[in-house]
């Protein structure tokens, strides 16, 4: 039988073997790991710096009422640089962060990753602000204070403390109002508004004023905000705590006799000028409910903030007879005390002497 030859190929395909496979998948394995190579290459320049870089101190970053991302990027470029603040905004494009409702103070502590950072921008919990009060002498220097400190006006805070039916719920009147503000250190929220101050340190003078304390003042015929009153003047007239309390014994002395206080810190207060080394005559004669020399019982409110330490001083004070007092011709900071006006001229020929002879005026 003849074989047809006819449909034989001839070139026929040849048999693959394993070298070829080994060569066709070696060149296609080549060209996946290129694009991968590509791709992770692309992915590390766009997306490694949200990780590596990192906020050079530690910084506080404050967030506007109705805050935009350009305002956002511009506080955190200007403290922590343009190269940080740019990852940062682009960790907020990618997830899409809206900051118009983050108004607060967030903490980026030295270290922070862009991407973290931004997360606590958008997310986090603000770092609270610490306010101290320590002797301010006027209302008005405290709001100017607290305006450089947090997120409200002064105008607002005053606007604020003039409530009488706020400043009622802790037995004030607006004139008193810097009762509220006892001398210590309190953790508020920057964008905290003025009444969330206000209850903060409020808080605490009701903490202050417990029962004990209040039924000390009652023993003494004195209302809490009489006290407070009596140790602003006590801290103006002595930094010696052991002193203190013979101090306030000695105005409760002559509140209690009808006396005038005719305490020289009320007289400049009411001048306005708390250099003032010697209260002359003129001084005495200047009109002001703030007087002691003019107008009998406590001034309308207290002239500095005062704290816990004066008032304890006070309410514990022991019982004496002292009705005057005097500096101590030694400069010394303490004070002599007398219960005649006779002994009492003799201390202030003392320290009046003393003054001339330093030619103080």
């Amino acid at each position: 039988m003849e074989e047809n030859l006819s449909n034989i190929s001839p070139n026929p395909a040849p048999i693959p073997t394993p070298e070829n496979k080994r060569r066709k998948f070696g060149r296609t394995e080549y060209i996946i790991i290129s694009a991968l190579v590509v791709v992770i290459g692309v992915l590390a320049v766009i997306f490694l710096p949200l990780f590596t870089e990192e906020a050079h101190a530690d910084t506080i970053i404050r967030i506007p009422r109705n805050a935009t991302r350009e305002m956002v990027a511009d506080s955190v470029s200007k403290y922590l640089g343009e190269d940080f603040s740019s990852q940062v905004m682009k960790a907020a494009k990618l997830r899409g962060s809206d900051f118009s409702s983050r108004h607060g103070a967030y903490l980026i502590p030295e270290g922070t990753s862009a991407v973290k950072a931004e997360h606590t921008l958008s997310h986090g919990a603000q770092e609270p602000v610490t306010i101290t009060i320590n002797g301010f002498r006027l209302i008005g220097n405290l709001a100017g204070r607290l305006e450089r400190r947090l997120d409200f006006s002064a105008e607002e805070f005053m606007e604020t403390v003039a409530d009488e039916s706020l400043m009622e719920e802790y037995g004030l009147d607006p004139e008193q109002a810097l009762s509220l503000f006892i001398d210590d250190s309190y953790q508020v929220y920057w964008s905290g508004t003025p009444r969330d101050l206000i209850k903060k340190v409020g808080a605490h003078y009701k903490e202050v004023w417990n029962e004990e304390r209040r039924k000390k003042a009652e023993d003494l015929g004195l209302t809490p905000a009489d006290v407070m009153t009596i140790c602003s003047i006590v801290d103006e007239e002595t930094n010696k705590i052991d002193e203190k309390g013979t101090v306030g014994r000695l105005y409760i002395n002559r509140l209690q006799s009808g006396m005038k206080l005719q305490a020289d810190p009320t007289v400049r207060y009411a001048v306005g000028d708390f250099t003032i080394k010697r209260v002359t005559g003129t001084h005495l004669k200047t009109e002001s409910p703030f007087n002691t020399y003019l107008h009998a019982g406590l001034p309308p409110g207290p002239i500095r903030t005062t704290s816990i330490a004066t008032i304890d001083a006070v309410l514990n004070s022991e019982p004496h007879d002292y009705i005057y007092m005097c500096a101590k011709e030694d400069f010394s900071g303490y004070h002599n005390f007398a219960a005649t006006y006779s002994e009492h001229l003799d201390n202030a020929r003392r320290y009046q002497k003393a003054l001339d002879e330093l030619g103080i005026k």
